[in-house]
């Protein structure tokens, strides 16, 4: 057999990558498939749709199959492309296709497949050098937004961005784009004529400065081979087989470009499930998925059932979820069986606020690393960013490393960095404010001054970085309107110098740690244990989705969620948003009918009494408010309930003790290689400073001091309580 790389009409792979001459047994790449997936593996020739559920084995079905050709002499590795979606998974795949003995194949995603072919056919279609492809649009956008006199915020202008791209991967031209948006009832985060013109103005500017974006790689792409037959047939007669994977996720102008790849043949193998599209907004549609059969009447089709990942608790959740869909995708759902050992139950948690939500999950998932689960193999899912900050807070009081994915930490966005400094300018020169005026109470001054940052009473329709923002500015007001609860005679500045203290605590350790991520970046991720939570009516489904396609897509973010899991699953929400607040909230309808003590949707009761589900199906029983223990108010900010009273009340903590504590704490943490609060944060070493502990009992009441802490520390600071001096204080050495 011949090495066609070596004659291939694009460039070689950077990678360095060669054919690697096959075995004399291809069977042996079949070894160890499942009957499905060998029925993948083995089918070659002619259309093939492969419908993959979560955690099937769909990348080992696919590599194999592509491996099995290159072994049995049928495919020539240079003639197969495999498309993904991210950088990750083509580099997954090409590392698996080396270890099979078929490294000669391209596996790439959309984009770098297309560029790669526009850069070589550039100079012969147009002349000269491919033009300079603009990695970050947003400046530019800014700039034809300024030209067209329409001034956008930085939400906004992320938002109108991403409005762009949508635009393009669905071959939607400026003028037609506030028809496109009326016809598929998607929120604009703008007045769609402003957007239509800043789009024009965007393509104008990048036409008069020969700069190219990311959409535009897959429009030119398909603009050339539909012009220019000659290049298309040399593409055809370099490209003879094609494999798509996350097919689900392909837009109009990806399955067009794949349309003009092939031709008229039909040597392709696309792998989806229509159950995990979750990314509608951005052009993806899993209609190419399930119209494959009707376009390819003669396609092979395989279904991929056995889930290897998840245990039986968890995939009989994911199944249940899936039972009570409607619509086009969900008459496609696959019926998962797990192939693993049986695992706990999927714990449902209530709770009475939201504050309790994560310090309980801070628990179970600090119980869980003492058990010996690796902090890295736990994930804190939730439906949006916003969510993030009260868990990040309780797992650092918990002593729990974390690490944030797809976002910033809450103190360090954007919109609250502006916020912030926007209230120190008014704390201290708010005399001089008109703003200011006609305001008195805390929460009102706090609300006059974030009005001026995108805050309104009423949240913003539709989703995306300005709903974002407002999210981010709301919980600034919540929090104002919480600790002037605690501290009715607060004043602005005390509230400025409370968002420094939690900003100061919160820095994320450098240690790998509990990931915290939203439902859409955990996406083709995986772990042990995974906590879902803030599962209520508003959040899950999200207020603004209202169609019921929307609230599908909802229902199918919350599968992809479960999925994410192998052993441990725990799903819990709040009833209320802050500590004595009243108990409104729903947990979400998803639920209903497969947490315990709730009905199926339909029947009697659905839906109904919301404290139905609770932790190891019992109710659990809501705590009572906390009151300051020198004043008597309701206390609501975490950090003053571990104290057990007002951060502005008189305190009887021993300074000595204190600092005496601290430079403890200081030498643990550098044995331990972790941050200080890992050992115990600020404020567990002011109340044990305050209490002063004489013997365990008494320690382990103490709000951050768990067993693990006992056990760990609690000789230490009990003789340091003591007036002990600890062995070795002395030593010089």
């Amino acid at each position: 057999m011949t090495a066609a790389t070596h004659s291939s009409l694009f460039p070689q792979d950077p990678d360095g990558s060669q054919f690697v001459a096959p075995p004399r047994d291809a069977d042996a790449v079949l070894d160890g498939l499942d009957p499905e997936q060998r029925e993948v593996a083995t089918a070659l020739h002619g259309p093939v749709c492969v419908l993959a559920g979560a955690g099937t084995g769909k990348t080992r079905a696919i590599t194999h199959r592509i491996a099995y050709g290159v072994r049995a002499g049928i495919l020539q590795p240079a003639s197969v492309l495999a498309v993904t979606f991210t950088n990750r998974a083509a580099g997954e795949m090409r590392g698996r296709l080396r270890q099979l003995g078929a490294g000669g194949v391209q596996a790439r995603t959309f984009h770098s497949a297309a560029l790669r072919q526009l850069q070589y056919f550039w100079p012969k279609v147009v002349g000269g050098e491919l033009p300079r492809l603009l990695e970050r649009k947003v400046q530019l956008v800014a700039e034809s937004a300024a030209r067209c006199r329409i001034r956008l915020d930085r939400n906004e202008l992320r938002d109108v961005t991403g409005e762009i791209e949508w635009a393009k991967v669905t071959q939607t031209v400026p003028a037609d784009y506030p028809a496109a948006v009326a016809k598929s009832h998607r929120d604009a985060p703008r007045d769609p004529a402003e957007i239509g013109q800043i789009y024009a103005m965007y393509e104008q500017l990048k036409r008069d400065r020969s700069v190219i974006d990311f959409e535009d790689v897959l429009l030119l792409t398909v603009g050339i081979l539909q012009d220019r037959h000659d290049i298309a047939d040399q593409i055809r007669g370099q490209y003879q087989h094609f494999v798509v994977d996350e097919y689900q996720d392909v837009s109009p102008l990806q399955q067009r470009l794949l349309e003009l790849w092939m031709g008229d043949r039909e040597n392709i193998c696309v792998v989806g499930d229509a159950s995990q599209t979750i990314y509608s907004f951005t052009g993806a549609t899993p209609d190419h998925l399930l119209n494959f059969r009707t376009r390819h009447p003669s396609a092979t089709m395989v279904k991929l059932i056995r889930d290897y990942r998840s245990t039986p608790q968890v995939v009989h959740l994911a199944n249940g979820l899936l039972n009570q869909a409607r619509g086009r995708a969900a008459e496609h759902r696959l019926e998962l069986i797990s192939q693993r050992d049986a695992g706990p139950e999927p714990v449902y948690t209530e709770y009475a606020d939201e504050p309790a939500e994560a310090e309980g999950t801070a628990r179970r998932i600090r119980d869980l690393v003492a058990a010996g689960v690796p902090a890295g193999e736990i994930a804190v899912l939730y439906r949006i960013n916003a969510q993030s900050e009260v868990y990040e807070q309780a797992l650092a009081d918990a002593g729990v490393p974390y690490q944030l994915r797809g976002a910033e930490r809450f103190f360090e966005r954007q919109e609250v960095r502006e916020a912030g400094a926007a209230l120190r300018g008014a704390a201290r020169f708010g005399g001089n404010d008109s703003l200011l005026d006609d305001v008195v109470d805390l929460p009102s001054q706090v609300r006059a001054v974030l009005s001026t940052k995108g805050w309104t009473t009423e949240p913003p329709t539709g989703s995306g970085a300005v709903r974002d923002r407002w999210e981010s500015l709301a919980a600034l007001v919540r929090l104002a309107e919480d600790f002037v609860r605690a501290r009715p005679e607060a004043t602005l500045g005390d509230l400025v110098t409370e968002l420094d203290e939690r900003a100061a605590a919160q820095h994320a350790p450098t240690v790998q740690g509990v990931t915290l991520a939203s439902l859409h970046a955990a996406k083709g991720l995986e772990w042990d244990a995974v906590f879902l939570v803030g599962l209520t009516e508003g959040m899950m489904p999200i207020t603004y989705a209202k169609t019921d396609e929307q609230v599908e897509e909802e229902r199918r973010l919350l599968y992809v969620g479960v999925t994410r899991a192998r052993l441990h699953i725990s799903l819990s929400w709040a009833l209320s948003r802050a500590p004595g607040g009243r108990a409104s909230r729903r947990p979400t309808r998803f639920l209903s009918g497969l947490r315990p003590g709730s009905s199926a949707p339909g029947t009697r009761g659905a839906g109904a009494a919301a404290g139905g589900a609770a932790e190891r199906g019992g109710r659990r029983k809501r705590r009572g408010p906390v009151l300051c223990r020198v004043c008597g108010t309701t206390l609501t900010d975490a950090g003053e309930m571990k104290l057990m009273r007002c951060e502005g009340c008189p305190s009887d903590m021993d300074e000595g003790l204190y600092e005496r504590l601290r430079e403890w704490r200081s030498d643990q943490a550098k044995q331990l290689g972790q941050p200080a609060y890992c050992v115990f944060t600020d404020k567990t070493l002011m109340a044990i400073a305050e209490s002063v502990p004489g013997d365990d009992g008494e320690l382990s009441r103490i709000s951050g001091v768990g067993g693990r802490k006992l056990e760990r520390f609690g000789a230490d600071v009990l003789a340091i309580c003591a007036g002990e001096e600890l062995a070795g204080e002395d030593d010089e050495s």
